[in-house]
Parts: C-alpha cells; sequence; structure tokens
C-alpha cells in the first residue's frame, strides 16, 4: 500500500466517498435542514431552547434586516464575536442567508487582535457582544466597520429572564465596562424590525467563500482561511458520513433521532463551528450550547440535566470535569461517543475517562485550513488510543520528507491532505498560499504524522515543536504525554531551549496535582521513563501554562519567556 491514498479501511457503514452533488451552498443544506427538522430542537442555553423551525425564522429575520436597513452587499464581510449563546447560529445564518462572508472572532481577543483581524479582513459590520463594547470603541476609529450590532448575554431569553441575566451580567457581576457606540443597533431590535419579513434569496456557489476562519498566528500575524460554501458543505457531509458507522448489532452509532450532542468547545473555534453549529443541523442534532466551560461547577450542573449522546472536548476538560466531586452523579447511559480534538489526547486522561463514564473517547484531527476535519477515530470499539484515527471519506493523505519526497507507510514525516475541505487560500495573502498549498491541491500541514498500514494516522508532533537533542529528534507530545501518567502531575509542557553542548535540551514545566511534588521527583520519574537524550535538562514546577481558549497548551509563550 503505498502512502498516499483514498482510504478504503472504512468502519461499516461508512462510504468511500461523498457525494458532492447533493447541495449547492451552505444555504441549500440550511432550507433542508430547517423545513426537515423544523419541530426539533436545535439549540438550548441557558435552559432556553430553539428549534430548527425558530432557528430558520429569526435567521430569516436578520437576513432581511441586513438587506433592507444597510447597504451591505452579498460578499461583504461581517465579523460575529460572541460566546456560545443561541444569537451565535442566528447571527451566523442570517449572515450567510444575506450572501455575507462571516468572520469568526475570538471574544477574548485583545485590541490588537481585534483591529489587526476587522482591518484584514476589510469587515463592513460586527455583531458583539456587549460585554467587549469597550474594546470595540477603542478599535473602531482604525477599521472600516459601518455597521454595529450590540448583543446582550440575556437577549433570547424569555421575558423577565432575560432582563434578570443582562441585569446581573452589567450590575451584580460588573462584566460590562463602560463604552459609547451610539451608532450601534440593538441585535435583539433588528430581529424585531423585521419580523414576519422573508430575506431575498441569494444564490451561492461551492466555489463562493463562506467564511474567513483566522488562524492562531503562531508564525506571525494571524491569516484568514478562506473556507467556501463548498469547503464546509464538504466537511459537514464527511462528518455525518463518520456517523453513520453501525456497531456489531447493524444500528447507527448515531441514529438521525435528535440526538443530544454537549458543545462547549465555542462555536467561533472551527472544530466546533463546523461540528455543531454545521454538521448536527445536517443530522437534526440538538445541541446545548455550554457558555462558560470554565465553569465546571455549572458545567457539571448543566450535564446532570441532560441524556445526552456525544461530547466533544479537549484533554484539560476532561480532566476537570473528572475532578469534580459531582461527576459520578451525571448520567452517561446515553452516552455513545466522546471525542477529542484540537490538542494531543493524554492516555491516562482517556482510561481514566472510559473507566468512569463507560466511553471510549476518540480522537480526531483537523486544521483550520481543512474545514476543519481531515481524520476521526471510528466507534464501537475500533479506535486506536494514541491514534487520531482514519481520513475522512473523500481525503487522501501522505507523507513527506524536508525534500518534499512522500515516505513509504510507517515513517514519520510531514503531513499533506487533499479532499474537498481543503481551504481556497488565505485571504489575500497568495505568498503565504503558494507556501501551504501546491499546485495539485496538496496541504502541508506543519504536523509531523505516521501512517500505519491500516491507513490509522499518529500526530507525532508540529515541526516547529521538535526538538532536535544532540541530532537526535524529540517530541515534545511524547515527552508531555508520559510526565502527564505520573499520579502528581495535573498538567505538563515541554520545549527546546538552547544548549551549549547539545545544540538544544528539553525543558519541562509541570502544573501539580499534589502539593509535595518536587524537582527530584520529577527527574526520577523521567530517567526511569525515557532515554538519556530525551530526559529533561531543565525542570520548572508553575500554577499554570499558558492556552488558548480551547485549552491548547501555547509552547510559543513559554519559549518566548
Amino acid at each position: 500500500m503505498e502512502a498516499a491514498f483514498w482510504n478504503d479501511k472504512r468502519p461499516p457503514g461508512v462510504p468511500n466517498e461523498i457525494d458532492l452533488t447533493q447541495y449547492g451552498s451552505i444555504n441549500e443544506v440550511f432550507a433542508s435542514s430547517c423545513k426537515k427538522f423544523a419541530d426539533r430542537p436545535a439549540f438550548t442555553n441557558m435552559d432556553t431552547t430553539l428549534t430548527y423551525g425558530e432557528i430558520d425564522r429569526l435567521s430569516g429575520n436578520f437576513a432581511s434586516y441586513i438587506q433592507t436597513q444597510t447597504d451591505l452587499k452579498p460578499g461583504d464581510r461581517i465579523a460575529i464575536q460572541m460566546p456560545n449563546v443561541l444569537q451565535f447560529p442566528v447571527a451566523v445564518f442570517g449572515a450567510i442567508r444575506a450572501g455575507l462572508i462571516v468572520v469568526n472572532t475570538n471574544p477574548l481577543y485583545t485590541a490588537r487582535e481585534m483591529r489587526h483581524q476587522f482591518k484584514d479582513s476589510g469587515a463592513k459590520a460586527l455583531i458583539y457582544m456587549n460585554m467587549f463594547g469597550h474594546l470595540v470603541e477603542e478599535v473602531l476609529p482604525d477599521t472600516d466597520l459601518k455597521y454595529l450590532f450590540e448583543a446582550r448575554m440575556g437577549d433570547m431569553l424569555p421575558g423577565l429572564k432575560g432582563m434578570l441575566v443582562n441585569t446581573v451580567v452589567k450590575r451584580v457581576k460588573k462584566m460590562v465596562p463602560s463604552f459609547n457606540l451610539p451608532q450601534a443597533v440593538s441585535f435583539k431590535a433588528a430581529l424585531k424590525a423585521s419580523k414576519g419579513k422573508t430575506p431575498t434569496p441569494v444564490t451561492k456557489t461551492l466555489d463562493d467563500v463562506a467564511v474567513l476562519q483566522y488562524t492562531g498566528g503562531t508564525t506571525g500575524p494571524s491569516k484568514g482561511a478562506m473556507l467556501t460554501h463548498g469547503n464546509l458543505v464538504a466537511n459537514m457531509l464527511q462528518v455525518y458520513a463518520n456517523m453513520q458507522q453501525v456497531d456489531k448489532d447493524g444500528k447507527k452509532i448515531m441514529s438521525d433521532s435528535g440526538e443530544i450532542v454537549i458543545c462547549p468547545l465555542p462555536l467561533y473555534h472551527i472544530f466546533a463551528f463546523t461540528a455543531n453549529c454545521m454538521c448536527m443541523m445536517l443530522a437534526g442534532h440538538h445541541n446545548v450550547l455550554i457558555t462558560n466551560p470554565r465553569d465546571i461547577p455549572g458545567f457539571v450542573k448543566e450535564l446532570k440535566k441532560w441524556k445526552f449522546s456525544s461530547m466533544v472536548g479537549l484533554n484539560t476538560l476532561f480532566v476537570a470535569l473528572m475532578e469534580h466531586p459531582e461527576f459520578t452523579e451525571i448520567d452517561f447511559s446515553h452516552l455513545k461517543s466522546t471525542t477529542s480534538g484540537g490538542t494531543a489526547l493524554v492516555k491516562a486522561t482517556a482510561e481514566r475517562w472510559q473507566g468512569k463514564t463507560g466511553s471510549l473517547i476518540g480522537e480526531g484531527y483537523g486544521l483550520t485550513e481543512c474545514s476543519p476535519v481531515v481524520c476521526s477515530s471510528p466507534g464501537d470499539g475500533l479506535a486506536r488510543l494514541g491514534s487520531v484515527g482514519l481520513p475522512v471519506p473523500s481525503t487522501a493523505i501522505k507523507v513527506i520528507d524536508e525534500n518534499g519526497v512522500e515516505l513509504p507507510v510507517g515513517e514519520r514525516g510531514e503531513l499533506c491532505v487533499k479532499g474537498p475541505q481543503v481551504m481556497k487560500g488565505y485571504w489575500q495573502r497568495d505568498d503565504a498560499t503558494a507556501e501551504m498549498l501546491d499546485p495539485e491541491g496538496w496541504l502541508k500541514t506543519g504536523d509531523v504524522a505516521v501512517i500505519d498500514e491500516d491507513g490509522f494516522v499518529s500526530i507525532v508532533d508540529r515541526i516547529k515543536d521538535l526538538i532536535i537533542v544532540s541530532g537526535f529528534n524529540v517530541y515534545p507530545n511524547e515527552i508531555e504525554d508520559v510526565v502527564a501518567a505520573h499520579p502528581k502531575v495535573a498538567n505538563a509542557a515541554a520545549i527546546g531551549v538552547p544548549d551549549e553542548k547539545s545544540g538544544e535540551a528539553v525543558k519541562l514545566f509541570v502544573v501539580p496535582s499534589a502539593d509535595d511534588l518536587n524537582i527530584d521527583e520529577l527527574k526520577a520519574y523521567c530517567r526511569a521513563n525515557f532515554t538519556g537524550y530525551k530526559v529533561p535538562k531543565h525542570y520548572e514546577i508553575r500554577d499554570s501554562l499558558p492556552m488558548t481558549p480551547v485549552g491548547k497548551i501555547l509552547r510559543r509563550e513559554l519559549r518566548d519567556k
């Protein structure tokens, strides 16, 4: 078997190919699903639920407002800067129905990061949560923003409850710094102003850009990946196809009868944006949106309300949940699949989760430039711990060496991907696009991977995070995975630091889970578990590690310091 292949080792029920002729745009998927599942619950947040029919009606109201009350035209960019609240899907589908390009924006961005993204994308409109209004006011003069829509936390909640939530957020918790944006229109008022109106249909093709999804900017200023209607429809169909796999009794692991899916990852991040905001719509599933997953007591309280079928998360989130004293009171009897994405899953965490819930954690792999899903672990006991699974349908993969030469199965190299979910390119960055995408459509991921003879992919590390000690490659993920298995370690990170003798040496950062953990104990543990050149030379015990909003450890920040 050659290293680049259209994988034919699918779990039962999963096709090798998707049919991209089914839909002509995201709008067609949305219209079909809202008609088919009109009465089903689509999104729940803060004990308030919107059905597919209500999402259809409300997004239509917003699209109508854009078309009749602004001069925004199809192709213009609109930034959406909100956490997981009911306004998010209404805003996204309303904007797309009006033909606009959505720019997903992290609500936790600093003014500098906001300014860059708004200027780079040329966004003409912004929907923001009022608690970030002071930052919007600061950056507004440096942008092309013409229309501002202000959302408040409780605006989609019924009557007095919504007013109470808004009052508590602003007056009691003091979460809304003062700002002055008199030109802003209330998002709730915009929906009300176009109540009952039907937007004029906008024709879009699969090649038209639907979303600008900005990358993390680990190699300079963040870049906007142009994700087309075709890219996102393809990834919806690819994820949905993986949900069709059957168990030993011939039943679908995830049925089409409206499963309950817990969504703690932010919808502005590409993983949850595609998997929850987009793909679950295709399947008619019910998304329970968690606004603040870092509030573990609140998260556990919410989980106790539901007999949920599926959940996506990260290693750090799984650990935090399991350490909560009421975790054992959660009903896991309906849990069919748990998926880890965004960062590497620690073996000890996966084994502990399975022991407590009875559910395997299947890892997936993707990146912004691939809309994002590239690989997914099969369910029903076929998952392989440490592997991110098999390529999704209609996806080719290969690994190459530093000279671009394709490597045989089983050898480590840079993972490359080819498929309908691969981005159109970077927004106004032809040079960066050419570096990442070759003329044949292969995208270089920057990740070191191994493909085994059965087609399973294992991500070894990021190329830029690779540590070279005396000519030997050391992969930080391996160091972190082993150290995190220590009973007194809550989290770990490894980086390379300059060393006169070996060129680089490993430095280990550890967040302890026990007060009596000391460096001598860590050194002894590492010497017992690693060959000589992999043993960290430097150790630092910390209270916390720098992380992205979705829980990825920022090794870059550790190196910079």
